[in-house]
C-alpha cells in the first residue's frame, strides 16, 4: 500500500491524484494540509483522508505518509520537496519541477542523499498516446527526423492572486504551459538541446505572456516551441513530428482522454486515428506505484527534470529575461 500525503488544496488535486487513487486498492490518501482555513476539509471528506492539518510540516512528519504530493506554486517546489525528502518521504512534484535548474539540482541531490525519489508530474508522458509516438519514432516509421513543432496555449485569467501571472511565484507562459512542449521535444529526441532563438511578449508585471523558441539538438533535429496564455487562446495543444518519410501530428496528447486525434502521412499514405485508454493521471499513478515497488527508474525523474529546467532557463535567457 502506497500512503500519500498532500501539500495544499490545489484545484489539480482531484484530477491528478484524488480520483486515480480512489480507483486503486493499493494507494491510500492519508494526510493533507492547507494554509487557508478550511480549504483542505472538502478534499478530505471527498477522498476519505483521515489526517487534516494546517501546516505542511505536519504532513511531512506524519508517519502514515510514504510519499508526498507537492502541487504547490513553483516557488515552493524546491523548499517543500527537499524537506519531505529529508524526512524520508518520496515526492511527486508538479510541473514545472522548480524555479530554475539550480533548484532542480538541489532537489535531485536531496533525493540521492536521503535514499528517496523525487519525480516530476508530467502525467501525459505515461499515457498510451505518447508511448505510441515514442514507439513510432524509435521504430523509424518517419525515417530520419528533421523538425518538431510543439505548442500549448491556453488563456490564463487575470485574477487576483493567480500565481501563474506572478513572476516571483513561478508564473509565465513558459513555466506553466511551455514546459510541456519542451518536455515533448526532449522526450522524443532523447537529447539535450541548445537554444538558438527565443522571443517573448512580456507583461508589464515582468512575466512572459507569450513565448516562442527554437531548439537545436546535437543530432541535427530542430524544434520550435510556442506557448501563449493571453486572452483569446482557448485550449490548444499540438505536436507535429516530421521526418524524411513523412509527418506525424497529434492534437491533444496532453489530455487525450478528453479527445485527441493522430494524423499520420507516411510514404504518401494518410491515416487518421485515436488510441483508447484511461486518464493520463491514472497511468502516471500506475507507473509511480510500480516504480516504487520494483525500484525501477521513471522517465520524469533524475536527468529528465534537470534537463527540462536547464532548457527553460536557456530559453528565458535567450528571450532576454
Amino acid at each position: 500500500m502506497l500512503r500519500v500525503g498532500i501539500l495544499g488544496a490545489s484545484r489539480i488535486v482531484p484530477w491528478a491524484l484524488g480520483e486515480p487513487a480512489a480507483r486503486r486498492s493499493d494507494v491510500q490518501l492519508t494526510a493533507i494540509a492547507a494554509r487557508r482555513p478550511g480549504a483542505a476539509s472538502p478534499l478530505a471528506e471527498r477522498f476519505a483522508i483521515n489526517n487534516v492539518y494546517d501546516r505542511y510540516e505536519d504532513v511531512i512528519s506524519d508517519p502514515s505518509v510514504d510519499l508526498v504530493y507537492n502541487p504547490l506554486p513553483p516557488h515552493l517546489h524546491a523548499e517543500w520537496s527537499i524537506k519531505a525528502l529529508e524526512a524520508g518521504k518520496h515526492v511527486l512534484c508538479e510541473k514545472p519541477f522548480a524555479m530554475n535548474a539550480a533548484e532542480a539540482r538541489a532537489m535531485t541531490d536531496a533525493a540521492a542523499a536521503n535514499g528517496r525519489r523525487v519525480i516530476e508530474a508530467f502525467h501525459d508522458r505515461y499515457h498510451p498516446v505518447f508511448e505510441h509516438l515514442l514507439d513510432r519514432v524509435k521504430a523509424g516509421d518517419l525515417g530520419t527526423l528533421s523538425t518538431i513543432r510543439a505548442e500549448f496555449s491556453h488563456t490564463i485569467p487575470r485574477l487576483e492572486g493567480e500565481f501563474r501571472r506572478i513572476r516571483s511565484m513561478g508564473g509565465g507562459a513558459l513555466m506553466d504551459l511551455g514546459c510541456y512542449p519542451v518536455h515533448w521535444c526532449r522526450s522524443l529526441v532523447q537529447e539535450e538541446p541548445v537554444i538558438t532563438q527565443a522571443s517573448a511578449v512580456r507583461d508589464p508585471d515582468g512575466y512572459d505572456e507569450e513565448i516562442e523558441a527554437t531548439l537545436q539538438f546535437p543530432s541535427g533535429i530542430s524544434a520550435h516551441i510556442a506557448s501563449r496564455m493571453s486572452q483569446g487562446w482557448h485550449y490548444h495543444a499540438r505536436l507535429e513530428i516530421q521526418g524524411d518519410r513523412g509527418t506525424l501530428m497529434v492534437e491533444n496528447s496532453l489530455l487525450p482522454q478528453l479527445g485527441h486525434s493522430i494524423r499520420a502521412t507516411i510514404d504518401g499514405v494518410f491515416r487518421q486515428y485515436t488510441i483508447g485508454g484511461g486518464t493520463t493521471f491514472d497511468y502516471q499513478l500506475e507507473a509511480l506505484v510500480a516504480a516504487l515497488r520494483n525500484a525501477t527508474p521513471l522517465p520524469t525523474e533524475g536527468a529528465g527534470p534537470l534537463g527540462n529546467m536547464a532548457a527553460i532557463d536557456a530559453i528565458y535567457a535567450a528571450a532576454g529575461f
